[in-house]
């Protein structure tokens, strides 16, 4: 009957964005997804299976004690590894392929920052329509990164009721609030010396239309509202 059926259980995070290829191979391993929890930057997934009964003939009273302790033993070996092994596979591509998020202490070298002239596909989005899918997948892909383009601020306020701290939208290109084509960047919740100004001549304040070259982290993309934030790891007066 339905209700003896007994399951194992699997919780499984992925980065936002790419919750569908994981079910898809979870589903494919005879896991069922019984419950979606999207956070922030990540989503849970919880999953269910019936549990996998081994076949095996009785042989005595002695035997059947021993192939059922060993049945248990087995069950939790692979509940234990097997399972881990199979969450991490069909998670792989959404998370630990992904390159980590850089640390204070390591700044980034010229070799691992993306720039338009080092990755196709980031030259193609600076020239993108702001929501397009694009944004997303590449938000999916290097989250964690660092990126560095020439750009302009759009449009500053500020952050709630903090006269001090700033909500951001930058633009690639010197257009300013002119700006139409490429992603809309955002620096959320930032003071100006958050932004870590260079350069010969360092200003004390920023205006919208001031162009910069930013260097940046990839945090993520918002797709409802067609926002691609960013936190500021240096600004470069141009």
């Amino acid at each position: 009957m339905a209700d003896q059926i007994k399951y194992d259980y699997k919780a499984v995070r992925t980065v936002r964005g790419t919750d569908g290829l994981v079910i898809s191979k979870m589903q494919k391993d005879g896991w069922e997804l019984v419950e979606q929890l999207p956070g922030r930057l990540r989503t849970t997934l919880a999953f269910r299976r019936p549990k996998r009964s081994l076949p095996w003939r009785p042989i005595g009273a002695g035997a059947a004690v021993l192939v059922v302790l060993a049945a248990v033993i087995g069950t939790g070996v692979a509940l234990g590894d097997g399972d881990e092994e199979k969450g991490a596979s069909a998670s792989s591509t959404a998370i630990d392929e992904k390159p980590s998020a850089t640390s204070p202490a390591d700044e980034p070298t010229a070799a691992e920052v993306i720039t338009s002239q080092n990755d196709r596909e980031f030259a193609a989005l600076l020239k993108a329509d702001p929501c397009d899918e694009a944004n997303a997948h590449f938000a999916t892909k290097h989250e964690g990164r660092t990126v560095a383009f020439d750009g302009s601020i759009r449009h500053m306020a500020s952050h709630g009721a903090d006269q001090t701290r700033y909500d951001f939208l930058l633009g690639p290109g010197d257009r300013g609030p002119r700006t139409t084509d490429g992603p809309n960047f955002t620096y959320e919740d930032v003071s100006t010396g958050n932004l870590h100004l260079t350069g010969k001549q360092v200003p004390a304040t920023v205006a919208v239309g001031d162009t910069f070259r930013f260097v940046a982290e990839v945090i993520e993309f918002n797709a409802v509202q067609c926002l691609f934030r960013l936190a500021p790891v240096s600004t470069e007066i141009r």
